[in-house]
């Protein structure tokens, strides 16, 4: 019996605090966006995200000419003589 009362008041303090009406975040004095608002907010998000696209890509390398890649392997092979010791 004593479960049942517990049961009951539980129920009845819950449903009180559903029905208690709750602030919404998501709007502003009941205002909703106009058309040139919301496109506006496209727009700059899909700049934003372009931009970040942009810098994340690698730069385009060139093909190195026979003498600069004999250059840079021969700088290599310097710097590991120079490690060794």
């Amino acid at each position: 019996m004593l479960r049942l009362l517990f049961a009951f008041f539980l129920a009845v303090s819950a449903a009180g605090a559903v029905a208690q009406p709750g602030k919404r975040p998501d709007r502003q004095d009941g205002r909703q966006m106009s058309r040139e608002e919301r496109q506006r907010m496209r727009d700059d998000v899909r700049d934003a995200y372009r931009h970040d696209r942009q810098e994340r890509q690698p730069q385009k390398t060139r093909q190195m000419s026979p003498e600069e890649r004999g250059q840079l392997r021969r700088d290599i092979e310097d710097a590991n003589r120079q490690m060794k010791r």
